[in-house]
């Protein structure tokens, strides 16, 4: 089964990541992807270079970043292999532990359904 845990964060913290962590989280992440865990992963550039699209009542209309409204933001994401939610919130649960006590950010996990009209996306 995949999964999908985005990582948000207060993108106005000033909190920067150190050396020593991504140095740390790429040894996670080689580990994970070793093990067939982690399919894919990265993080996402700020909101202020970002665009909504939405549609609302049969219009489509666009928005510029960055979102005023939105607090915490997805800053990253991973799409991980595991055979249970347990077990993809234990991926997680690793994850978040590497970044140490400056950094306040959470991950929200969720299963990827499969549709039979979407052969060979997700599992």
């Amino acid at each position: 089964m995949r999964f999908l845990s985005m990582v948000r964060i207060n993108e106005n913290s000033g909190v920067v990541p150190s050396a020593e962590l991504m140095a740390d989280m790429g040894k996670l992440m080689e580990e994970m992807t070793r093990a067939g865990k982690l399919v894919d992963t990265a993080g996402l550039r700020p909101t202020a270079e970002g665009k909504r699209v939405r549609f609302e009542h049969g219009k489509l209309s666009t928005t510029d970043g960055p979102f005023s409204e939105s607090k915490e933001v997805i800053g990253g994401y991973a799409m991980l292999e595991a055979e249970s939610m347990e077990e993809a919130l234990e991926l997680t649960r690793r994850f978040l532990a590497v970044h140490g006590d400056e950094w306040n950010v959470e991950c929200e996990v969720r299963q990827l359904e499969w549709h039979p009209d979407c052969a060979g996306r997700g599992s």
